[in-house]
C-alpha cells in the first residue's frame, strides 16, 4: 500500500523529465507544454507596473502571471508578492517548494513549484525574472521566451530617486550594473528588448505582442 501511495510522486517526477534517444537516463530539464515567459529588468525599469498593465489582456494567450516569494515584505511594494521571513524562505527552499530560487541584494526570491504543474498542463506562465538567475533558468527551462525591459539612465535615475530608497552613490552603482549587463549579456541567446522608457502602452503592446507570436496554444 505504501508503494502504491508513492506512484503518483514518481510519475511527477517522470513526467517533468525527458529521455534522451542515445543514452538513456533523465536529464534535468522540465518538460513544457505551456511557454515560461521570463521578464527580467533593472530596478526601476517599471516591471510591477507592466506586469499589473498586462494582467488582464494576458489571460487572452492563457498566460498566468506567477507570484514571486520573497523574504522582504517592503520589497513587494507595488508588487503581488509573497513576503516571508529568511527562516520560512530558507525552510520552503529546502522542502523543494521552489522550480527558481535565487538571491540578489541581501534578499531571497523564489518561484513556487506550482509553477511546473501550470507549465506542464499546457499553460503560459510569466514571471518577473533575475538577469543574474537567466542562465540557471535557461538550464532547467531551456525553450522559455527571455525579455529583457531596458530604460534610458537618464530615466531610470529619475525614477530611482523619485522612489527615495536608496542613496545617490547606490543608485549610480546601479546604473553602472545595468550598463555592464547590456555589453556583457548573461547569455548567448537572442534576448527580446521592450524599451519602457516612455508610455507604458507601448511597453503593453510589445510584450503582449511577444508573448502572440511565441506561446503555446491553448491546450487547458
Amino acid at each position: 500500500m505504501r508503494l502504491l501511495s508513492l506512484l503518483p510522486y514518481v510519475y511527477r517526477i517522470v513526467a517533468n523529465c525527458r529521455f534522451t534517444r542515445d543514452e538513456h537516463r533523465l536529464e534535468g530539464v522540465f518538460r513544457m507544454d505551456g511557454k515560461l515567459i521570463y521578464l527580467m529588468g533593472p530596478s526601476g525599469s517599471g516591471k510591477d507596473s507592466l506586469i499589473e498593465a498586462a494582467r488582464v489582456p494576458l489571460r487572452a494567450f492563457n498566460c498566468e502571471i506567477m507570484r514571486r516569494v520573497i523574504t522582504r515584505s517592503a520589497e513587494a511594494v507595488g508588487e503581488d508578492a509573497i513576503g516571508v521571513t529568511p527562516e520560512e524562505f530558507e525552510r520552503r527552499l529546502q522542502a523543494g517548494d521552489f522550480s527558481l530560487a535565487w538571491r540578489a541584494n541581501g534578499l531571497a526570491y523564489g518561484i513556487p513549484i506550482e509553477m511546473d504543474e501550470w507549465l506542464h498542463a499546457g499553460r503560459n506562465v510569466l514571471v518577473n525574472g533575475s538577469r543574474a538567475n537567466l542562465r540557471q533558468a535557461l538550464e532547467r527551462y531551456p525553450a522559455l521566451l527571455p525579455i529583457l525591459l531596458t530604460v534610458k539612465d537618464d530615466v531610470l535615475r529619475e525614477r530611482l530617486l523619485r522612489r527615495r530608497r536608496e542613496t545617490s552613490e547606490q543608485i549610480e552603482a546601479r546604473l553602472a550594473r545595468n550598463a555592464l549587463f547590456k555589453d556583457r549579456r548573461a547569455t548567448d541567446l537572442p534576448v527580446h528588448l521592450i524599451d519602457n522608457s516612455g508610455d507604458l502602452t507601448q511597453a503593453v503592446s510589445q510584450l503582449l505582442n511577444f508573448v502572440r507570436l511565441n506561446a503555446a496554444p491553448d491546450q487547458t
